[in-house]
């Protein structure tokens, strides 16, 4: 199936030589078991979602693979594909910076080139936000949390990752394409149920939201022609949060030429949340610390 998709989209456009066909999978043996043969069909990175190297916090974060598990799929990863990358996720309920430390470190012995560092956050209609509403479980509190991504950021730096977004660092030349591809407000194609596209046509920039049923989808493919639900015209407005939103998050910035209130941004460089690199707009790691806050000041 995987190569039969592969080949139809290089039936109807161009692939570039150096396309980059990544998949996610999941470290459990029988899907690590296909490794071989998803390398075979097309496919030339693997992301895995390992989540934990440690036991007592793959059961916490209700992972269904074995410590083990993760390191075995991400050694035939290592065989099967020249680029592969793995996601951990830390300030978990009762981690200490040493464990994190300890456990990043081993991380780093296992990676390829990219990691994706993520801090445990809460959504409302989660089962952690029940546990966690129902006093289940504490989080890290804040100092804490930030105690340990500025941790984080020591670690890799040291290892020569960069942080090219906030939560994703790589070594030169294995950033993640597509996800660059979102980060600096480019326009991308989301296919199948529940995908969302950024698209621009004639000028204008549209978000476009699929039915998410795979049923309702499948229907209204066969009797439309397409699956989706929402198209919505993106106002001027929206396109500079939406671009700040993604581009400060990432260590290129933002053109300064769609900052709505510059006199909102330089108190941001005084304050040192905010750095100038010729025509760019940085955020600082001080910055990074409070970037959904930076945001709001700046567009509000």
């Amino acid at each position: 199936m995987i190569a039969g998709i592969i080949e139809h989209i290089g039936s109807i456009t161009t692939l570039s030589p150096n396309v980059e066909i990544t998949m996610e999978a999941n470290p459990t043996s029988v899907e690590a078991s296909k490794f071989e043969a998803i390398a075979r069909a097309g496919v030339n990175r693997l992301s895995l979602g390992i989540q934990s190297l440690n036991p007592e916090q793959l059961r916490f974060l209700g992972r269904t693979h074995s410590v083990d598990e993760a390191r075995e799929a991400i050694d035939l990863a290592a065989k099967n594909f020249k680029r592969y990358s793995f996601d951990l996720i830390y300030a978990l309920p009762n981690q200490t910076e040493e464990e994190w430390a300890q456990e990043l470190q081993g991380a780093l012995r296992l990676a390829g080139g990219h990691l994706s560092l993520y801090q445990l956050t809460i959504e409302k209609g989660t089962e952690f936000f029940k546990l966690h509403r129902d006093g289940e479980f504490t989080m890290p509190d804040q100092d804490l949390a930030a105690s340990m991504y500025q941790l984080t950021d020591k670690i890799m730096y040291s290892n020569g990752y960069i942080s090219y977004e906030v939560s994703n660092y790589a070594k030169p030349g294995h950033e993640c394409v597509h996800n660059l591809q979102y980060w600096r407000y480019k326009d991308y194609l989301g296919v199948g149920p529940g995908a969302h596209s950024r698209v621009t046509k004639n000028g204008v920039k549209y978000g476009i939201q699929k039915i998410s049923s795979p049923e309702t989808w499948m229907n209204k493919v066969i009797s439309e022609g397409h699956g989706t639900q929402q198209r919505e015209e993106i106002s001027e407005e929206g396109q500079i949060v939406e671009e700040l939103l993604m581009g400060l998050r990432t260590n290129e910035g933002v053109h300064i030429g769609i900052l709505p209130d510059l006199h909102k941004a330089h108190m941001l460089m005084e304050n040192g949340f905010l750095r100038i690199d010729g025509e760019r707009v940085i955020c600082t790691k001080e910055g990074m610390l409070v970037l959904n806050s930076i945001i709001r000041e700046l567009v509000l």
